[in-house]
C-alpha cells in the first residue's frame, strides 16, 4: 500500500486524511486515542455480517427480496381500527418495527465498511480491506444477495402506500460506501472488476434517482430531504464519472435552496417545525457542508455564499452553535437528546471551513462525549 497515495474521496479532504495518517505514524497524542478506538472497532467488524436485503422476513410487493424495503419511521398502528390500518403519524417517535426490514441492514453494512476501510487506509492491514470487500460484494454484487438499484419500497406506510420518495434519504448511508471505495484503492482485496461492478451499480441507482417518480418527488422536497437528495446525486455522479451532473446540482439546485431554507438570522424554519428541531437543523446543515465541500472541487465557494439579505451556511451555523451547550435556551422542541458525535462533526467542519476557534471552544464544552476518542479526530483533525 502506497502510504502517500491521495485517496479518491468526494466530501472528505484527502489532504486532511493524509495528515492524520502522518500523525498516527508519528504517535501524535491528539489522534492516538481515536486511532486506538477505530482499530478496536475494525477488529470487531471482522466478525460482522454479511448483510443483505434478502435476509428480511417480509417480501416486497414485487416478490423479489433483493428489493430494498423499509417502513416510515414515525408511523404507528392506528389504535382506533381493529387491524391497525391505516398507520398514523407520531413525529419524532420511531416505530420499532422499522428494525425488522432493510433500514438497519443498510446502516450496519455501511457503517462496518466505513470502519474497515478507514482502518485499512491508516494501517495498511489487508485483513480490514478483505472484510470490507466481502461485505460490499454481498450487498452489491453477488447475484443471490445483491440489492437491486432502486428504492421503490423505501419508507412505505402500511395501509397507505408501499413506498415514498422521502425513503431516498435512507441511502445517505451509501455515501460512506463511496468514501470507503476510495480508501480501499490499492488493496489486493479490491480488484478492478470489483470497482467497475460497483460503478455500474451506482450508475443504475443514479439513473433511478434522476428519472423515477420517487426520485423526482424527493428532488422537489423543500427541507432536509431535498438537501440530502442533492448530496447523494452529486456524490454518486462524481463516483460514476459524471461530473457535469454534480456541477449542475450545485449551480442549479443547491444554491437556490439557500434562500428557501435559511433565514437571514440563520434559522431553518422547516427543520424548526419538527419535534426534534435541533436534530433536524443539525442534520440539514451537515448536508449543506457536504454540498459546500463538493462545490469547492469546482471552484465554487458555497461555504461563504450568501444572499443579499444574509442567508447562508455560516449564518445557519452561527445561529445553532450556542444551543449545543445551552439546550435549555433553545426555543423549539427537541424531544430526545442530541448525538454529540454528530454535533462535534458539524462544529469541527465549521472550525476548519471558517478558521473559527469559537466552534472549537464549544466542542470543549460538549457534554457526554469523549472528544479524544471520537472518530471525528481522524476525519477532520483539530487545528495544530
Amino acid at each position: 500500500m502506497d502510504q502517500t497515495r491521495s485517496p479518491k474521496v468526494f466530501i472528505l479532504d484527502p489532504a486532511l486524511l493524509l495528515e492524520v495518517k502522518k500523525r498516527i505514524h508519528n504517535q501524535d497524542e491528539k489522534v492516538l486515542g481515536a486511532w486506538q478506538k477505530l482499530k478496536s472497532q475494525a477488529a470487531d467488524a471482522l466478525n460482522a455480517g454479511p448483510f443483505s436485503v434478502v435476509h428480511k422476513a417480509l417480501t416486497p410487493p414485487s416478490g423479489d427480496k433483493r428489493d430494498y424495503m423499509s417502513i416510515a419511521p414515525y408511523w404507528w398502528p392506528n389504535p382506533h381500527t381493529a387491524d391497525g390500518l391505516p398507520y398514523i403519524r407520531r413525529d419524532g417517535e420511531v416505530n420499532p418495527e422499522r428494525t425488522k426490514l432493510d433500514r438497519s441492514a443498510i446502516g450496519n453494512m455501511s457503517s462496518h465498511v466505513d470502519t474497515l476501510a478507514l482502518a485499512y487506509f491508516y494501517s495498511g492491514e489487508e485483513a480490514f480491506a478483505e472484510k470490507a470487500a466481502q461485505l460490499l460484494r454481498t450487498w452489491f454484487m453477488d447475484e443471490e444477495t445483491r440489492m437491486n438499484p432502486h428504492l421503490n419500497y423505501g419508507q412505505g406506510i402500511r395501509g397507505i402506500c408501499d413506498g415514498r420518495g422521502i425513503g431516498i434519504i435512507e441511502t445517505r448511508e451509501l455515501l460512506k460506501v463511496v468514501n470507503a471505495i476510495g480508501l480501499l484503492e490499492g488493496s489486493a482485496a479490491w480488484t478492478a472488476e470489483d470497482q467497475s461492478t460497483l460503478i455500474a451499480w451506482f450508475t443504475q441507482y443514479l439513473d433511478w434517482l434522476l428519472q423515477s417518480d420517487h426520485g423526482q418527488d424527493e428532488a422537489s422536497q423543500a427541507n432536509n430531504h431535498g438537501t440530502h437528495y442533492d448530496v447523494q446525486v452529486a456524490v454518486f455522479s462524481l463516483f460514476t464519472g459524471e461530473k457535469d451532473i454534480a456541477k449542475r446540482v450545485i449551480t442549479e439546485s443547491a444554491i437556490l435552496r439557500v434562500a428557501s431554507q435559511i433565514e437571514p438570522d440563520g434559522r431553518q424554519p422547516l427543520e424548526l417545525a419538527r419535534t426534534k428541531a435541533l436534530g433536524y437543523s443539525t442534520m440539514n446543515l451537515d448536508g449543506w457542508l457536504d454540498l459546500a465541500a463538493i462545490a469547492a472541487s469546482f471552484g465554487i465557494d458555497l461555504y461563504n455564499y450568501k444572499t443579499a439579505d444574509g442567508r447562508g451556511i455560516r449564518a445557519a451555523l452561527d445561529y445553532i452553535a450556542p444551543f449545543y451547550t445551552e439546550p435549555g435556551a433553545f426555543p423549539y422542541p427537541q424531544i430526545q437528546p442530541m448525538d454529540m458525535n454528530t454535533v462535534m462533526k458539524l462544529l469541527r467542519r465549521g472550525a476548519l471551513a471558517y478558521d473559527e476557534q469559537e466552534y472549537e471552544r464549544i466542542i470543549d464544552r460538549l457534554p457526554s462525549i469523549n472528544t479524544a476518542q471520537s472518530r471525528i479526530q481522524l476525519l477532520y483533525p483539530a487545528f495544530g
